[in-house]
């Protein structure tokens, strides 16, 4: 790729630059390796989730649909960054395309939204089974529980497309690179020849009621729960209800305390290790644990993958 310091318009760039991991040869062929390992194992996890799901009809339950759905998301949102982020590290130029930087920067967003709203409808659905118990056929119902998956899906990818297709058609000057492994907004809006102070308040405010809005609702359904569990007179009944939860509270703990972490402290305390650290963390680590969290805590999940893989 040929490199301009001279300001340019956005149609005219073939292409940025990602830095991604610098290191030597044997570094890049190291970190190749660990990621594709990485990633193989999301592969097989979520999908053992989901083929469970499939298979075993005492899971076809609004709980476990959910779930199924959920690990499908993983998928796709670790498929979003690692597999370009493997052929980065054997590349030689570090290259991606214009249209390829901001098709990722579109997908690995709307994912990650859909994920905060699916988390939030899981919340939701551990509420009404908790509080509502004998009403809990009637109320979540196949038909509510397949509107609210879709309701996430077109609420994920409706979310970001504004500011991104803005973003696109600024004006990039300097030498392109960006210090991330992905397309990320940060180091973007920094490769702008002019400074853009409303784009950069109007991304925050975006990506906060994005966080903030499923996030109370996730803690508004937890508060209601608690506060059923509470009235529970067994100790058993009790610590059965705080299971049921405790792998949903987990997940959520992890994922939101990594992009909180990112997107809602000053950017400028984040040098480019720090927000490659913690981008990786949510987008590769989440999706690889969430599985074992959920299938080392729940019976029902593991006995269902024991059948399956026949064990």
């Amino acid at each position: 790729m040929n490199i301009s310091n001279t300001p340019s318009n956005s149609s005219t760039i073939t292409g940025f630059i990602l830095l991604g991991f610098p290191c030597s040869r044997h570094g890049q062929i190291l970190l190749f390796l660990l990621f594709a390992g990485v990633y193989l194992l999301t592969l097989m996890g979520n999908g053992s989730i989901i083929c469970a799901v499939r298979w075993d009809r005492r899971l076809h339950t609004p709980m476990y649909i959910l779930l199924a759905n959920f690990s499908f998301l993983e998928i796709s949102y670790v498929t979003s960054t690692v597999p370009n982020m493997l052929a980065n590290l054997l590349s030689d130029n570090k290259v991606i395309s214009f249209s390829g930087c901001f098709l990722q920067f579109y997908f690995f967003f709307s994912l990650g939204s859909t994920e905060c709203f699916f988390l939030a409808i899981m919340a939701f659905d551990r509420y009404l089974a908790i509080c509502w118990p004998l009403q809990y056929p009637t109320l979540m119902t196949a038909r509510l529980c397949t509107n609210l998956v879709v309701s996430c899906w077109v609420l994920g990818f409706l979310w970001f497309p504004i500011p991104i297709i803005i973003i696109s058609q600024m004006t990039f000057c300097g030498s392109r690179i960006i210090d991330h492994f992905l397309c990320d907004p940060v180091p973007l809006l920094a490769l702008t020849c002019t400074t853009a102070p409303v784009m950069e308040v109007f991304w925050s405010i975006i990506s906060s009621l994005l966080l903030f809005i499923p996030f109370l609702c996730i803690m508004g359904s937890y508060a209601l729960v608690l506060h059923a569990v509470l009235k529970v007179p067994s100790a058993a009944g009790r610590r059965k209800a705080f299971s049921t939860c405790g792998s949903h509270l987990a997940v959520v703990s992890l994922f939101y305390g990594s992009v909180m972490v990112m997107y809602l402290s000053p950017t400028s305390e984040h040098d480019a290790g720090m927000q490659k650290l913690v981008t990786l963390f949510y987008s590769v680590g989440t999706p690889l644990i969430n599985p074992v969290i959920y299938s080392l805590r729940n019976k029902d999940i593991k006995h269902a993958l024991k059948k399956f893989l026949g064990i």
